[in-house]
């Protein structure tokens, strides 16, 4: 059995365990911000959870870097994995290749391309978004001059923030609020215009199947004068 067998086998077997781990992960992480009556020795527990799904991920990448074979190659080439490796909370986007995977599970994809992309950045903005706005919350809530005191103001930032509108009621003060806030930002380009120019695209390869649908010399009608 070759690398490339073995390393498709390897993923075709963890991706399910890992959306689940990553699921995992990003609920322990809620939890403990959001619940700041929580008994500490749960929290304890959650934390203790958090880093086995985190050391699973870190297993899980090294594991695909030595099947690949590729060595410096495959950091090169797989440039997200090697992201969310260091950057855990964004673990769940993980859902996007199971998505991708359960549609090819078929000859043909099940939903059009342009449907999938839009679906997949859908997808990720909901992700990225409650990622963003946890790890938003919980730098500022409790920062001097902070306007982001509730959860609900930072889910209401993150929205703005990631469809580019940036109403300026609420803004992170902290060093590390603003950090993700610009993460946020470069996200919410990149989502916004691939939502955008899919659907641009479909709308003019629609005109342009209708137009090559019609008949030679004009609308039905045209040649008889009627």
């Amino acid at each position: 059995m070759n690398d490339d067998s073995r390393l498709r086998q390897w993923r075709e077997r963890t991706e399910v365990p890992l959306f689940l781990a990553s699921a995992v992960f990003l609920g322990c992480y809620a939890v403990r911000i959001l619940d700041e009556d929580l008994p500490q020795g749960w929290r304890d527990v959650l934390l203790i959870v958090t880093y086995v799904t985190w050391a699973l991920f870190i297993v899980d990448y090294a594991v695909r870097w030595r099947l690949s074979g590729q060595r410096l190659a495959f950091v090169r080439t797989h440039p997200m994995d090697a992201i969310v490796v260091v950057l855990p909370l964004l673990r769940p986007l993980r859902i996007v290749q199971l998505y991708e995977s359960v549609q090819h599970r078929r000859a043909q994809p099940r939903l059009s391309l342009y449907a999938r992309v839009i679906a997949y950045a859908g997808l990720s903005a909901v992700l990225l978004g409650f990622a963003g706005a946890l790890t938003v919350y919980a730098a500022e809530h409790h920062a001097p001059g902070a306007t982001i005191t509730t959860f609900g103001d930072s889910v209401w930032w993150t929205c703005s923030t990631l469809t580019t509108v940036g109403y300026g009621d609420v803004t992170p003060v902290t060093p590390e609020g603003r950090t993700v806030a610009v993460f946020m930002m470069a996200g919410g380009l990149a989502l916004l215009g691939a939502v955008t120019g899919s659907f641009s695209s479909w709308v003019i390869q629609t005109f342009t199947l209708d137009q090559d649908r019609q008949p030679p010399g004009g609308p039905p009608g045209a040649a008889d004068g009627g």
